[in-house]
Protein backbone atom coordinates (compact mmCIF):
# COMPACT_ATOMS: atom_id res chain seq x y z
CA UNK A 1 0.00 0.00 0.00
CA UNK A 2 1.35 2.99 -1.03
CA UNK A 3 1.52 6.14 1.17
CA UNK A 4 -0.71 8.39 -0.04
CA UNK A 5 -3.10 5.17 -0.03
CA UNK A 6 -2.30 4.88 3.86
CA UNK A 7 -3.23 8.65 4.15
CA UNK A 8 -6.57 8.63 2.85
CA UNK A 9 -7.76 6.04 4.59
CA UNK A 10 -6.76 7.44 8.10
CA UNK A 11 -8.25 10.54 7.01
CA UNK A 12 -11.64 8.74 5.87
CA UNK A 13 -11.49 7.28 9.54
CA UNK A 14 -10.59 10.34 11.22
CA UNK A 15 -14.03 11.64 9.25
CA UNK A 16 -15.96 8.20 10.58
CA UNK A 17 -15.00 9.37 14.17
CA UNK A 18 -15.74 12.88 13.95
CA UNK A 19 -19.43 12.30 12.45
CA UNK A 20 -19.92 9.70 14.97
CA UNK A 21 -18.92 11.94 17.90
CA UNK A 22 -20.93 15.16 16.26
CA UNK A 23 -24.31 12.46 15.79
CA UNK A 24 -23.90 11.40 19.33
CA UNK A 25 -23.29 14.80 20.87
CA UNK A 26 -26.66 15.96 18.66
CA UNK A 27 -28.35 13.04 20.67
CA UNK A 28 -27.37 14.23 24.20
CA UNK A 29 -28.86 17.74 23.37
CA UNK A 30 -32.27 16.21 22.21
CA UNK A 31 -32.54 14.54 25.00
CA UNK A 32 -31.28 17.41 27.46
CA UNK A 33 -34.08 19.31 25.31
CA UNK A 34 -36.58 16.54 26.07
CA UNK A 35 -35.65 16.09 30.22
CA UNK A 36 -36.41 19.88 30.38
CA UNK A 37 -39.53 19.52 29.21
CA UNK A 38 -40.66 16.71 31.50
CA UNK A 39 -39.63 19.26 34.40
CA UNK A 40 -41.57 22.06 33.02
CA UNK A 41 -44.68 19.80 34.09
CA UNK A 42 -44.21 19.34 37.80
CA UNK A 43 -45.53 22.75 38.62
CA UNK A 44 -48.65 20.87 37.38
CA UNK A 45 -48.78 18.12 39.52
CA UNK A 46 -47.81 20.62 42.66
CA UNK A 47 -50.44 22.91 41.48
CA UNK A 48 -52.96 20.08 41.66
CA UNK A 49 -51.10 18.88 45.45
CA UNK A 50 -51.83 22.41 46.29
CA UNK A 51 -55.63 22.33 45.28
CA UNK A 52 -55.82 18.91 47.28
CA UNK A 53 -54.83 21.09 50.13
CA UNK A 54 -56.99 24.20 50.26
CA UNK A 55 -59.94 21.90 49.81
CA UNK A 56 -59.36 21.47 53.33
CA UNK A 57 -60.27 24.72 54.28
CA UNK A 58 -62.82 24.92 55.32
CA UNK A 59 -61.47 22.89 58.44
CA UNK A 60 -58.70 25.76 59.15
CA UNK A 61 -60.86 28.39 58.52
CA UNK A 62 -61.10 28.84 62.23
CA UNK A 63 -57.55 29.10 62.50
CA UNK A 64 -56.75 31.90 59.83
CA UNK A 65 -58.26 34.07 62.13
CA UNK A 66 -54.96 33.22 64.31
CA UNK A 67 -52.71 32.47 62.56
CA UNK A 68 -52.90 32.08 58.28
CA UNK A 69 -49.97 29.46 57.57
CA UNK A 70 -51.62 26.86 60.20
CA UNK A 71 -53.87 25.45 56.83
CA UNK A 72 -50.22 25.12 55.08
CA UNK A 73 -48.58 23.52 57.96
CA UNK A 74 -51.26 21.23 58.84
CA UNK A 75 -51.30 18.88 55.57
CA UNK A 76 -47.58 17.77 55.04
CA UNK A 77 -48.03 16.80 51.13
CA UNK A 78 -44.13 18.16 49.90
CA UNK A 79 -42.71 21.42 49.65
CA UNK A 80 -44.37 22.05 46.67
CA UNK A 81 -47.83 21.68 47.85
CA UNK A 82 -46.43 24.14 51.03
CA UNK A 83 -45.62 26.63 48.76
CA UNK A 84 -48.61 26.72 46.62
CA UNK A 85 -50.90 26.88 49.87
CA UNK A 86 -48.84 29.62 50.94
CA UNK A 87 -49.25 31.58 48.07
CA UNK A 88 -53.06 30.77 48.00
CA UNK A 89 -53.27 32.51 51.65
CA UNK A 90 -51.31 35.52 50.53
CA UNK A 91 -53.92 35.93 47.34
CA UNK A 92 -56.60 35.61 50.30
CA UNK A 93 -55.14 37.58 53.00
CA UNK A 94 -57.28 41.33 52.10
CA UNK A 95 -60.29 39.38 52.15
CA UNK A 96 -59.51 37.34 54.95
CA UNK A 97 -58.58 40.69 57.01
CA UNK A 98 -61.63 42.36 55.97
CA UNK A 99 -63.73 39.62 56.93
CA UNK A 100 -62.21 40.16 60.25
CA UNK A 101 -63.27 43.51 60.56
CA UNK A 102 -59.88 44.60 60.96
CA UNK A 103 -60.21 47.63 58.74
CA UNK A 104 -59.37 46.33 55.34
CA UNK A 105 -56.27 47.34 53.44
CA UNK A 106 -58.89 46.90 50.61
CA UNK A 107 -61.32 49.63 51.68
CA UNK A 108 -57.83 51.86 52.77
CA UNK A 109 -59.84 52.44 56.13
CA UNK A 110 -57.48 51.14 58.93
CA UNK A 111 -59.24 49.48 61.94
CA UNK A 112 -59.60 51.88 65.23
CA UNK A 113 -57.36 51.23 67.67
CA UNK A 114 -57.52 51.78 71.24
CA UNK A 115 -55.48 54.85 71.09
CA UNK A 116 -57.29 56.84 69.16
CA UNK A 117 -60.67 56.54 70.85
CA UNK A 118 -62.09 57.61 73.71
CA UNK A 119 -65.06 55.83 76.05
CA UNK A 120 -67.98 56.91 78.08
CA UNK A 121 -71.41 55.34 79.39
CA UNK A 122 -74.30 57.48 78.29
CA UNK A 123 -75.93 58.55 81.23
CA UNK A 124 -78.62 60.87 80.03
CA UNK A 125 -81.85 60.69 81.36
CA UNK A 126 -83.02 58.36 78.99
CA UNK A 127 -80.06 56.43 79.03
CA UNK A 128 -79.92 55.41 82.59
CA UNK A 129 -81.19 51.86 83.19
CA UNK A 130 -84.69 51.22 84.49
CA UNK A 131 -83.40 49.44 88.42
CA UNK A 132 -86.60 47.75 88.68
CA UNK A 133 -86.26 45.77 85.06
CA UNK A 134 -83.90 43.09 85.90
CA UNK A 135 -82.06 42.07 83.23
CA UNK A 136 -84.10 43.42 80.45
CA UNK A 137 -82.99 47.05 80.91
CA UNK A 138 -79.81 47.87 79.02
CA UNK A 139 -76.53 50.97 79.52
CA UNK A 140 -74.65 51.99 76.56
CA UNK A 141 -71.23 52.91 75.92
CA UNK A 142 -70.14 55.29 74.15
CA UNK A 143 -67.15 55.23 71.45
CA UNK A 144 -65.85 58.07 69.99
CA UNK A 145 -62.84 58.44 67.36
CA UNK A 146 -60.54 61.09 68.80
CA UNK A 147 -57.93 60.72 66.12
CA UNK A 148 -57.50 62.87 62.73
CA UNK A 149 -58.01 59.84 60.42
CA UNK A 150 -61.36 58.16 59.58
CA UNK A 151 -61.36 54.04 61.19
CA UNK A 152 -63.50 51.04 61.16
CA UNK A 153 -64.80 49.18 63.95
CA UNK A 154 -67.07 46.56 64.66
CA UNK A 155 -67.90 43.51 66.45
CA UNK A 156 -67.83 42.52 69.63
CA UNK A 157 -65.57 44.95 72.59
CA UNK A 158 -64.29 43.34 75.83
CA UNK A 159 -66.18 44.28 78.81
CA UNK A 160 -64.56 43.70 82.56
CA UNK A 161 -66.25 44.87 85.42
CA UNK A 162 -64.27 45.50 88.37
CA UNK A 163 -64.22 46.18 91.57
CA UNK A 164 -62.82 49.17 93.78
CA UNK A 165 -59.41 47.60 94.36
CA UNK A 166 -59.38 45.88 91.58
CA UNK A 167 -59.61 42.15 93.30
CA UNK A 168 -62.68 41.19 91.83
CA UNK A 169 -63.35 40.99 88.18
CA UNK A 170 -66.04 39.95 85.94
CA UNK A 171 -65.37 39.05 82.33
CA UNK A 172 -68.98 39.60 80.42
CA UNK A 173 -70.45 37.17 78.32
CA UNK A 174 -71.56 37.75 75.03
CA UNK A 175 -75.04 37.80 72.74
CA UNK A 176 -75.44 36.03 70.06
CA UNK A 177 -76.61 38.80 68.39
CA UNK A 178 -74.94 39.79 64.55
CA UNK A 179 -73.09 42.69 63.36
CA UNK A 180 -71.51 44.56 60.83
CA UNK A 181 -69.21 47.11 60.70
CA UNK A 182 -69.52 51.24 60.47
CA UNK A 183 -66.92 53.66 59.65
CA UNK A 184 -66.10 57.08 61.88
CA UNK A 185 -64.62 59.93 60.99
CA UNK A 186 -62.65 62.06 63.18
CA UNK A 187 -64.78 63.45 65.97
CA UNK A 188 -67.15 60.51 65.14
CA UNK A 189 -69.63 58.01 67.64
CA UNK A 190 -70.93 54.87 68.23
CA UNK A 191 -72.48 52.62 70.68
CA UNK A 192 -72.82 49.10 72.03
CA UNK A 193 -74.91 48.27 74.63
CA UNK A 194 -74.20 46.03 77.81
CA UNK A 195 -78.08 44.16 79.35
CA UNK A 196 -77.62 44.65 82.79
CA UNK A 197 -79.69 42.67 85.51
CA UNK A 198 -80.04 45.47 88.33
CA UNK A 199 -80.82 44.33 92.37
CA UNK A 200 -81.90 46.23 95.11
CA UNK A 201 -81.09 43.04 97.08
CA UNK A 202 -78.19 43.10 99.82
CA UNK A 203 -77.41 39.26 99.05
CA UNK A 204 -76.11 37.86 95.82
CA UNK A 205 -74.68 40.83 94.37
CA UNK A 206 -71.62 42.41 92.85
CA UNK A 207 -71.19 46.02 92.78
CA UNK A 208 -68.89 47.39 90.07
CA UNK A 209 -66.35 50.11 90.27
CA UNK A 210 -64.74 50.28 87.11
CA UNK A 211 -65.49 48.82 83.53
CA UNK A 212 -62.07 48.11 81.09
CA UNK A 213 -63.70 48.54 77.93
CA UNK A 214 -61.35 46.55 74.80
CA UNK A 215 -62.18 47.74 71.57
CA UNK A 216 -62.75 44.60 69.02
CA UNK A 217 -59.25 43.52 67.69
CA UNK A 218 -57.44 45.40 70.15
CA UNK A 219 -55.58 44.35 73.28
CA UNK A 220 -55.24 47.63 74.98
CA UNK A 221 -58.58 48.98 77.50
CA UNK A 222 -60.00 51.92 78.46
CA UNK A 223 -61.00 52.07 82.37
CA UNK A 224 -64.33 54.51 82.52
CA UNK A 225 -66.08 54.70 85.83
CA UNK A 226 -69.57 52.18 86.50
CA UNK A 227 -72.28 54.76 86.87
CA UNK A 228 -74.91 52.52 87.96
CA UNK A 229 -76.14 50.39 91.40
CA UNK A 230 -75.57 46.58 91.79
CA UNK A 231 -75.91 43.85 89.62
CA UNK A 232 -76.97 40.60 90.14
CA UNK A 233 -74.03 38.51 90.57
CA UNK A 234 -73.90 36.04 88.17
CA UNK A 235 -70.57 35.60 87.24
CA UNK A 236 -70.37 31.94 87.40
CA UNK A 237 -73.75 31.48 85.30
CA UNK A 238 -74.04 29.94 82.21
CA UNK A 239 -76.25 32.27 81.20
CA UNK A 240 -75.89 35.46 82.81
CA UNK A 241 -78.47 38.39 82.44
CA UNK A 242 -76.08 40.77 82.20
CA UNK A 243 -73.78 40.59 79.05
CA UNK A 244 -72.81 42.60 76.15
CA UNK A 245 -74.00 42.96 72.46
CA UNK A 246 -72.01 44.36 69.17
CA UNK A 247 -71.10 47.54 67.83
CA UNK A 248 -72.40 47.72 64.75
Amino acid sequence: MSANTTARTVRRRTLRIAVAALTAAAGLTLTACSGSDVAGTEPAGQSGAGTAVESSGPGSGAKAQGSGGEAGSGAEAGSGAKADTKAGAAAKKPGGANAAGSGGAGSGVDRCHTSGLKAAFATGEDAAPDPNAGGSTTTSVVLTNKGSRTCKIGGFPGVDLKSENGGERWSLARSSAKHGSITLGPGESTDFTINVALTKEDKGFYQPAFADITPPNETKSLTIKWPWGTLVDQRSATHPATFVNPIG
